[in-house]
């Protein structure tokens, strides 16, 4: 039996699912079972996976639309294997990406989260620097140095409440880790975060290698994307980062919950985004980006 459980919510371009489907097929280390979770309807989709034939690929449609979270939370209840893989459908693995993360672990046993290196490619494939975000992330908050690098306890959730220099896809979590805590319903673009922190509460270690295995792909179209735009997503994550704040000064990570008050880097990228929605005179949503990057102690206003 395979120890690695990838799991796809699906929903969303077929062409991008396929070919994240074919790349998983491609891999070097056959320790992995692939369960992609249709949360859409689109046609022909259960006939090219029942077409596939592979036993390594399983496939369910979910009756009803469960919703980005929803359908997260699905993944969790159906990964049984010791570690799983939260793939975005749009995202592509190159063909060492199980054999990377599986001698990352080897360095770290038991660690909760294993980051392996990551580049950014666009709608059709091309590798690209990214934008203000990618490079922040490169640039300012991942650790320094070459690595693998290790961190756990308050220092962890200090750099990554500081700037979440992670891609949550391409990240191969310790499954009774992920369940033991799961996916918060209220939550819609920040629960891969909030969900590391409580882990990184729990006492989890990340393990994270410098080696490109994984390829994450950025758009405009995306669910996120509109939401940055519009602000509200900035929205969620100013709620999230005071009650972490409050949590994280409760039971005594004081820096940390300093960090989380401020939460520079997500004003920042609130601040980054204004031109845009200026461009596309989205006044109201430039003018609650503003109001976001100006006041990180206050809430926004309804």
């Amino acid at each position: 039996m395979p120890s690695i459980d990838i799991m796809m919510p699906y929903y969303g371009d077929v062409a991008m699912m396929q070919a994240a489907v074919r790349s998983i097929l491609a891999q070097d280390d056959p320790d992995w079972h692939l369960t992609v979770v249709d949360d859409g309807e689109a046609a022909g989709v259960p006939e090219w996976f029942a077409a596939l034939g592979d036993p390594r690929v399983s496939y369910q449609r979910n009756p009803v639309n469960l919703g980005v979270t929803g359908n997260f939370r699905k993944c969790v209840e159906l990964a049984k294997r010791d570690r799983m893989v939260m793939m975005g459908s749009d995202d592509l693995m190159l063909p060492d990406y199980v054999s990377t993360v599986r001698r990352l672990e080897a360095l770290a046993p038991g660690a909760g989260i294993v980051q392996p290196g990551v580049e950014v490619i666009d709608e059709a494939g091309r590798v690209i620097g990214g934008g203000l975000v990618d490079s922040a992330k490169r640039r300012i908050y991942k650790p320094k140095g070459p690595g693998p690098h290790r961190l756990h306890g308050q220092e962890l959730a200090v750099n990554l409440l500081r700037g979440n220099w992670l891609y949550f896809p391409s990240i191969c979590w310790r499954t009774d880790a992920v369940a033991a805590v799961g996916f918060r319903e209220d939550l819609e673009v920040i629960q891969d975060l909030d969900m590391i922190i409580k882990l990184v509460e729990r006492g989890e270690e990340l393990i994270a290698g410098d080696h490109v295995c994984f390829q994450y792909r950025r758009h405009l179209s995306s669910e996120s994307a509109k939401q940055a735009i519009d602000g509200s997503r900035f929205a969620e994550a100013r709620a999230f980062f005071l009650e972490t704040a409050e949590h994280l000064d409760s039971i005594g990570w004081t820096e940390a919950a300093a960090v989380s008050r401020r939460h520079r880097s997500a004003r920042l990228h609130a601040l980054s985004l204004v031109p845009a929605a200026l461009k596309q005179r989205r006044m109201d949503s430039a003018r609650q980006l503003l109001r976001y990057a100006a006041s990180p102690s206050k809430r926004l206003s309804a």
